[in-house]
C-alpha cells in the first residue's frame, strides 16, 4: 500500500470519528421527564437544606436517581418495576455500606454487585442506565465514612429518597400517561448462558480488576475507577465501547473544567441543591442525544453528589485532578474488557470453562 493511499485511508477514519463525534440523535424523551427526574434528585437536597443536614439529604438524592429505570410501560407495569429497582437500589447500597466496615472484602463484594445487578439487568432486559446507579450506589457507599451503627441510619435515608422517587415517578406517570399512550410490555427473550451469565461474570472481573489497579495505586476514594469502567465497558457492541469511552474521555475532561468554575462559586446548601436540579434536568434532557456532551454535565453532577460535603476540606485541584485520572483509568480497563467481552475468539476460549463450572452435569442414573 502506497503512503498516500494509508494516509486517505487514515484521513477517512479521523472523519468518520469525528462525524460520530458530533452527530445528534434524535429523542422523542417528553421535557417532563428530564423535570420529574431532577426533582427526585433534588428535593430531598432541598428538604437537607431546609433542616441544616446536606450530608443527609445527599443519602436520599442518591436514592432518587432509581428514578431513572421508570419505563414507559403501562402504569402497573412501571410501578412495579421501578419499586423492584429502589428494592435493588438500597440492597447494593446496603452491601456497599458493609464492605467499608469491612475493608478486606470491599474488593469481592463491590466486584460481585457489579456481576449480579448486570445478571439481573440483561435477564430482565432493563433499558440504560442498566446497572451503572445501583453499582454506583454501591461503590459510594463502600467509600463513605460511616461507623457501624450509623449504618442502619445511611441505609434508611437511601431508602427515603427511593421512595420519594417511586411517588414522584407515580404523579409523572398519571400526566404522562393521561397525554401519551403507554408501550405494549414485551415479554422477556429467552436468556441465554453467554449473554446472560458469561458477559455478568466478565464485567464484573473487569471492575474488580479496575479497582484493585485503582488501590494498588493508592488513589484517593477511588470509586470512580470501577464507575468508569462499568460504563464504558456496557456498551452492546465493540465500536459502541470504543465511542463511549472516547465520549467519555472528551466529555469528563471538559466537564472537569466546568467543575473547577462551579466549585470555585461559593455554595451553601441551597445554591448546591438547585445546582444539582440543573445539572440533573441537562443530563437527563442530552444524555440520550449525544452521551459526550452529557458527560460534560455528569462530572459535576457526580461531583457534587460524591462530593459535596467534603467540599472545602481540600484542594479543589486535587480533586479534579483525582477524578481525571480515575476516568480515565477506568476507560482503559473497560475498553480492555470490551475487546474482550467481544472477542469471538476469546469467547470461545473462556466460555466453554466458565459453563462447565457453573452448569455442572448430572451423575447419570446407575443401570438397574
Amino acid at each position: 500500500m502506497s503512503a498516500r493511499n494509508l494516509w486517505r485511508q487514515v484521513r477517512q477514519q479521523l472523519y468518520a470519528e469525528g462525524r460520530q463525534l458530533i452527530t445528534i440523535r434524535p429523542s422523542d424523551r417528553p421535557w417532563q421527564m428530564p423535570f420529574a427526574a431532577a426533582l427526585a434528585s433534588g428535593l430531598p437536597l432541598l428538604v437537607g437544606a431546609a433542616f441544616g443536614r446536606v450530608d443527609y439529604g445527599l443519602v436520599s438524592s442518591l436514592g432518587g436517581l432509581v428514578f431513572l429505570y421508570l419505563p414507559d410501560t403501562p402504569l402497573h407495569h412501571r410501578m412495579v418495576s421501578l419499586m423492584a429497582s429502589a428494592f435493588a437500589m438500597i440492597a447494593c447500597y446496603t452491601l456497599g455500606i458493609i464492605s467499608h466496615l469491612l475493608p478486606a472484602g470491599m474488593l469481592l463484594a463491590l466486584a460481585t454487585v457489579a456481576m449480579l445487578s448486570n445478571m439481573t439487568c440483561r435477564f430482565y432486559q432493563v433499558n440504560p442506565p442498566g446497572s451503572l446507579f445501583f453499582f454506583m450506589a454501591a461503590a459510594i457507599g463502600a467509600y463513605s465514612p460511616v461507623e457501624l451503627l450509623q449504618a442502619p441510619f445511611k441505609v434508611g435515608l437511601l431508602a427515603l429518597g427511593c421512595l420519594l422517587a417511586c411517588v414522584v415517578a407515580f404523579v409523572y406517570s398519571l400526566f404522562i400517561l393521561s397525554r401519551r399512550l403507554p408501550r405494549p410490555v414485551q415479554p422477556l427473550p429467552p436468556a441465554s448462558f453467554e449473554f446472560v451469565v458469561f458477559d455478568s461474570v466478565l464485567i464484573g472481573v473487569c471492575v474488580g480488576v479496575s479497582l484493585l489497579l485503582a488501590q494498588a495505586l493508592q488513589l484517593h476514594n477511588p470509586y470512580w475507577v470501577p464507575v468508569s469502567c462499568l460504563a464504558v465497558i456496557q456498551g452492546m457492541s465493540l465500536r459502541a465501547v470504543w465511542e463511549k469511552q472516547l465520549q467519555r474521555l472528551l466529555g469528563t475532561s471538559i466537564g472537569l473544567l466546568l467543575s473547577w468554575g462551579l466549585l470555585a462559586l461559593p455554595l451553601d446548601p441551597w445554591r448546591l441543591a438547585l445546582m444539582i436540579i440543573v445539572l440533573t434536568f441537562i443530563v437527563e434532557t442530552a444524555v440520550v442525544r449525544h452521551y459526550g456532551f452529557a458527560a460534560i454535565f455528569i462530572t459535576p453532577l457526580t461531583l457534587l453528589l460524591a462530593e459535596a460535603v467534603t467540599l472545602g476540606h481540600g484542594s479543589v485541584s486535587a480533586l479534579i485532578q483525582a477524578r481525571f485520572v480515575d476516568t480515565l483509568l477506568g476507560c482503559l480497563v473497560g475498553l480492555v474488557g470490551g475487546v474482550c467481552l467481544h472477542s469471538p475468539r476469546f469467547r470461545a476460549w473462556a466460555s466453554p470453562p466458565l459453563r462447565r463450572l457453573l452448569t455442572p452435569q448430572r451423575p447419570r442414573q446407575a443401570a438397574n
